[in-house]
């Protein structure tokens, strides 16, 4: 039996693909998970509410996650890229050149 990486790679899933034709996987690059806008929205989620609270119990946390959706869902906005992806791969070399050049 064949073992699969990836849960969106199994027989069940292809096959349940190949009967939706009008839906299309696009896979993101492992290490681009910034790529993929629901990892961008649960950032926003840890960063803004799960970070910064001090949740004392689990059903504490729950609910500050809740109402924070409630919130989000009343008026929500979608994400925009600010730069081209040329811009930000100039900027990751940038980075990534003044690193390898740093002294440590």
């Amino acid at each position: 039996m064949a073992t699969y990486k990836s849960t969106h790679k199994t027989p069940d899933i292809h096959r349940w693909l190949v009967r939706h034709p009008r839906f299309h996987v696009h896979f993101t690059p492992t290490s681009g998970s910034w790529l993929n806008l629901v990892e961008r929205w649960f950032a926003e989620l840890t960063t803004k509410k799960i970070k910064r609270g001090a949740h004392t119990s689990v059903q504490g946390l729950e609910r500050d996650i809740r109402d924070w959706v409630a919130t989000w869902n009343e008026n929500p906005r979608p994400y925009v890229w600010v730069k081209t992806a040329d811009q930000i791969l100039a900027s990751l070399a940038r980075y990534c050149a003044r690193i390898s050049n740093s002294a440590h």
